[in-house]
């Protein structure tokens, strides 16, 4: 019996001191404090939680904007593109006619000079076959004729010469 005495008398003591530490606790207002700390850091935690709701919120906004200007930059840079290749196409193709007409001009130039260097030489050879045959008439005359013959048939064929070079000319 005095095992058993001795154990209500722990297991008393035990309750006992359970009992006042429970009322320690209230009487401190423990319970209370740890609520309040509790509840704190719960509108804390909500507060971080709408924080970060926002900053998601306005993460997407600017994402969106972003892209959006992305998308406008890329067709702005696509029109340059289409522009550029436009603007290159039609300066080649004014290139080329530039180019043609230019050929087309010296062609035009050449064949001119071509043609006058042409008549020139025809000229000079005219000319020198005139001198070739008027000089060969003179040394024909003074050794074959006498001089008034010679001023006759002389001047007959300086006149035809002259009617000659006058059609030839014309």
């Amino acid at each position: 019996m005095e095992i058993n005495t001795m154990a209500i008398d722990a297991t008393f003591w035990v309750a006992v001191s359970f009992i006042i530490f429970f009322a320690a606790l209230i009487y401190l207002k423990i319970p209370q404090k740890i609520s309040e700390m509790l509840g704190k850091m719960i509108s804390d935690i909500k507060n971080e939680i709408d924080e970060s709701e926002k900053l998601r919120t306005e993460a997407k906004t600017l994402l969106d904007n972003s892209q959006k200007k992305l998308d406008k930059a890329q067709s702005v840079s696509n029109e340059i593109l289409e522009n550029a290749k436009k603007d290159a196409n039609r300066l080649i193709i004014e290139m080329n006619d530039k180019f043609h007409k230019s050929s087309e001009i010296k062609k035009n130039l050449a064949e001119n000079k071509i043609s006058q260097m042409k008549e020139a030489a025809l000229k000079e050879i005219k000319d020198a076959s005139i001198k070739i045959a008027v000089d060969s008439v003179k040394k024909i005359i003074t050794t074959s004729v006498d001089k008034s013959k010679l001023d006759a048939v002389f001047q007959k064929n300086l006149d035809e010469t002259k009617a000659e070079l006058k059609k030839i000319n014309s």
